[in-house]
């Protein structure tokens, strides 16, 4: 039911999400200055957003910082049920194939877990991220795969 893109509307993703209303509501972490700075990484090609589009309303997403072959996942939004899910998926299956290693998710979420994501021990994380951040950075901007078409399944739990 989604039409997904990469990098096509960061800067919308970043604002969306700061101003998504909060379940426990406290607001948002993303001030007006780091919604300038994520905008500007953006800009040098650090920062890249997953959209998922219903005709052209953005009815959610994803976005985060990509060092390396690590994405730090910083904060997703929706506007139509599933559809920072079906972001998140493509999102995940694109840097799968180009071989990122992780993907830091930050915080546990159900959703996270559902999908296998799992905190882990700050040894391992730190020895994983020495180790991913020796690869190059896939800077520009990104482009989902032409293959990567909806209807997608969820990654297998753990990958």
């Amino acid at each position: 039911p989604f039409r997904i893109t990469l990098d096509r509307a960061c800067a919308r993703v970043i604002e969306n999400c700061a101003h998504m209303p909060r379940s426990a509501g406290t607001g948002t972490w993303i001030t007006a200055e780091m919604s300038v700075a994520y905008q500007r990484l953006h800009e040098m090609g650090f920062v890249h957003s997953a959209e998922a589009w219903r005709g052209d309303d953005l009815v959610g997403g994803i976005y985060g910082i990509s060092l390396g072959g690590i994405f730090i996942g910083e904060s997703m939004f929706h506007r139509a049920d599933d559809a920072s899910r079906a972001a998140f998926i493509a999102l995940v299956l694109q840097i799968r194939r180009w071989g990122f290693g992780l993907l830091d998710a930050q915080v546990p979420t159900e959703h996270i877990a559902h999908y296998g994501g799992r905190p882990w021990p700050r040894r391992r994380y730190l020895k994983r991220l020495a180790e991913l951040l020796d690869r190059p950075t896939r800077r520009g901007r990104w482009k989902l795969d032409g293959d990567l078409t909806f209807p997608l399944t969820a990654p297998e739990p753990g990958h």
